[in-house]
């Protein structure tokens, strides 16, 4: 007898033949999308409520972004870093200017750019403050990405096991610890990397003291203070940056995902004149790092951004998206944390893992992504609806009901 195999399950099996398994996706095969929502090889539509981790804020193939991408494609698309380009001068003073900084350092990745910035703090470190094997003060379960440097002081132990030896000068403390962090901070410290709220580990947001004495501290003792905004900046926590909510500005701040529109790998660091002027010709770079075409899309994201539409509605849905995950909290939800349109949801064992959930949605229509066992992320791109969020919570609200 005949077994008919239908497209996802083909292109699955051919993806596990063939794609390294670094990644172990729900069983749903894109084929096209537009604005919060996928569909797949046989049609069939899903909400999107990831994102990507925050790359696709402002919705799938937004039309500007798009547009200017189109643009870019007729005209020049890379020609490296060996010659200038008309691009890239008006993205980095345009972007520049959004974080209220002199300089940019265009990357691709977001873990580039933390790379980036690590190099930069260290450099500066001996530079400005001759400090010779210096060290970094990071946070515990913090996520920045997963090359060699960077899974050195990762509490992960998926992402750090066996590809050791590890990368020395990082001192991790807990996240949220403000006297921790001042009593890691030392006569060689040159810097504190932070993401102001932890995405990976399941969107933990800091007591709101902890920032400000942070900010504080790095001031009062001549050291950088770098804010990883890869995942929460750029509108997703109704801000421009996560440090807008406590009225922090770090020394650098690296950017990413959201940057390249969804379209492009675009990361960033940017900071005042006096850090960044540390890097000469031959000590960093990047091949497509500030390439024509990111630039161009960046440009576009930049004017998005400073118009404040997106930041207004992550702001309203992301109260309206709290407000009804909270209904659920003691009806197979345990905790709700989040801010903006980022929210991070502990659900009870006995409705299975995160994992499992997570499948359970997808056959309903919902895509979300588990993280620490047994929590769920939402992250929907900005242009969801108010009544688009309703009908994914019934959905996960049968789901909870059906598992009880």
């Amino acid at each position: 007898m005949t077994t008919m195999v239908s497209r996802s399950e083909s292109l699955i099996d051919l993806d596990s033949r063939h794609v390294a398994h670094n990644y172990s996706p729900l069983p749903v095969v894109a084929a096209s999308a537009d604005g919060a929502w996928i569909t797949d090889v046989e049609s069939r539509r899903y909400l999107d409520c990831l994102a990507a981790y925050s790359a696709v804020n402002f919705g799938h193939r937004h039309p500007e972004i798009i547009a200017a991408a189109h643009a870019q494609l007729d005209a020049v698309t890379l020609v490296s870093r060996a010659f200038h380009s008309d691009r890239l001068a008006p993205f980095c003073a345009a972007l520049a200017d959004l974080c209220g900084k002199d300089m940019v350092l265009p990357m691709n990745s977001g873990a580039e750019a933390v790379e980036s910035g690590i190099k930069v703090a260290r450099k500066w470190g001996l530079d400005v403050r001759g400090i010779e094997d210096s060290n970094i003060v990071v946070a515990q379960n913090n996520f920045h990405g997963r090359t060699t440097t960077i899974i050195s002081f990762s509490d992960d132990e998926t992402a750090r096991r066996g590809f050791g030896p590890y990368t020395p000068g990082f001192r991790s403390v807990p996240f949220g610890d403000a006297d921790a962090l001042a009593r890691a901070v030392d006569d060689r410290t040159v810097a504190v990397l932070l993401e102001p709220i932890q995405g990976e580990a399941g969107i933990i947001v800091p007591p709101d003291d902890y920032l400000p004495r942070v900010r504080a501290l790095c001031t009062a003792r001549g050291i950088l203070m770098i804010a990883d905004e890869i995942q929460s900046g750029l509108a997703r926590t109704g801000a421009t940056f996560a440090c807008d909510h406590w009225d922090v500005v770090p020394d650098i701040y690296l950017l990413g995902k959201a940057l390249g529109g969804g379209v492009v790998p675009l990361s960033a660091v940017v900071a005042d004149r006096d850090v960044l002027d540390v890097l000469h010709p031959g000590e960093h770079g990047s091949t497509f790092g500030g390439n024509p075409l990111a630039a161009a899309v960046g440009s576009t994201v930049v004017d998005i951004l400073r118009r404040g539409d997106y930041q207004r509605r992550a702001t309203d849905l992301g109260d309206h998206l709290h407000a009804r995950l909270r209904s659920l909290i003691g009806r197979g939800v345990i905790a709700v944390r989040g801010k903006g349109l980022w929210a991070g949801v502990d659900i009870d064992p006995v409705h299975g893992t995160g994992k499992q959930v997570s499948l359970r949605l997808a056959q309903r229509g919902v895509l979300v992504k588990d993280t620490h066992g047994s929590t769920l992320r939402f992250a929907p791109p900005l242009v969801i609806t108010a009544d688009e969020i309703d009908w994914a919570i019934a959905r996960f609200t049968d789901v909870l009901s059906e598992t009880a």
